[in-house]
């Protein structure tokens, strides 16, 4: 099992077995976020889809789920709460 220095927790870590995406973002967060913290993005990814309705599917959820993973994951790692007068709605 390779470890990487993760990015999001800064510990030295298990790497994800393989790229969770087929791009650029997949590879990115490949090679610097580790098993804990990817299992802890999935917990929100689900967060989201389930408060705003998405389907992981369609074009306009995927880039909105890809931001995120940018700005979680890769980027300075705040979470924003949820914006609750969109519940239920992506067409922001």
């Amino acid at each position: 099992m390779d470890k990487i220095q993760c990015r999001r927790c800064g510990e030295e870590a298990a790497q994800l077995e393989k790229p969770p995406f087929k791009n650029d973002i997949g590879e990115r967060v490949h090679a610097e976020i580790c098993r804990g913290c990817w299992a802890e993005w999935l917990q929100h990814q689900t967060l989201l889809i389930n408060h705003y309705g998405l389907d992981p599917r369609a074009p306009k959820s995927k880039e909105f789920l890809y931001g995120q993973v940018e700005k979680v994951l890769l980027g300075d790692g705040e979470v924003e709460p949820l914006d609750l007068s969109q519940q239920g709605d992506v067409s922001w």
